[in-house]
């Protein structure tokens, strides 16, 4: 009996010290969307979406659309810079650069590339650049659009990419170990340590992310070592993203937009 209560009173503690504060969200507004896909927001306040493989961009009284019949899903969409958006098609070995109307500028098959690439990963780097992981030789690089060249930044790596993200400057990615690492655009890579498992998830600064599970939200702050819930949002949603201390939330019947300050 008393072992059992130690060890109880063992796992209480344990799971006090491992939990942070909690973040109450403050609902600003909701929006209807019918859409597979919410991607999120710009700073121009146009809002991003899929639905049957068609790219949306849209805001009050202006909507604009992307589809390519031919290379059917993307894989991933970069929207950080909306004067040029990025669609990788995995599938197909490809990506198509678009300005801030939607109008395709640049068709990019990586398997003409003098170098040979075969991208699982890619996002928009600075410098008219794109990060791209070359899955041939596990090795991340930047292709620069304009000059159509490729310039390996990194040694080979082990491991497959679960989760991935960048920005202009870094590409960030979680391996299937759940381990989180950072690559800035002269290759220096950084071990910023172990997530938690998530179903979804997102980077907020180097040290914070905001991950889903069992469709339930969570920070977690590697620095700290804590895991805060995220309460007063929605229970049910496809898909979240966070931005300028803003926590837009899809479902079903649209997006919910809180408000919610994370440092």
């Amino acid at each position: 009996m008393k072992r059992t209560f130690l060890l109880f009173f063992l796992l209480f503690i344990a799971a006090c010290f491992g939990q942070g504060k909690t973040y109450v969200a403050t609902k600003l507004d909701s929006t209807v969307l019918s859409a597979d896909y919410f991607l999120g927001y710009d700073q121009f306040g146009f809002y991003y979406s899929i639905k049957n493989n068609v790219l949306s961009k849209q805001k009050k009284g202006e909507s604009f659309e992307y589809k390519n019949i031919s290379l059917e899903k993307p894989t991933k969409i970069d929207i950080q810079n909306p004067l040029k958006i990025m669609l990788f098609y995995e599938n197909f070995n490809t990506i198509i650069l678009l300005d801030n109307q939607l109008s395709e500028t640049q068709k990019i098959n990586l398997s003409e590339n003098a170098v040979p690439i075969m991208a699982t990963a890619t996002g928009i780097a600075s410098q008219n650049r794109l990060w791209i992981y070359n899955s041939l030789t596990q090795q991340i690089g930047l292709f620069d659009y304009l000059k159509n060249t490729f310039q390996t930044i990194t040694p080979s790596f082990q491991g497959s990419l679960k989760h991935h993200e960048s920005d202009f400057n870094t590409f960030q990615w979680i391996d299937n170990n759940l381990n989180w690492f950072s690559c800035d655009v002269f290759g220096k890579i950084t071990n910023l340590g172990r997530v938690s498992d998530f179903d979804q998830i997102q980077a907020i600064t180097n040290q914070l992310i905001i991950f889903s599970k069992e469709e339930k939200l969570y920070v977690q702050d590697l620095k700290n070592g804590t895991i805060s819930p995220i309460e007063n949002v929605e229970k049910s949603f496809k898909n979240f993203c966070y931005k300028n201390q803003i926590l837009s939330i899809f479902t079903n019947q649209g997006i919910s937009n809180y408000k919610i300050s994370i440092p």
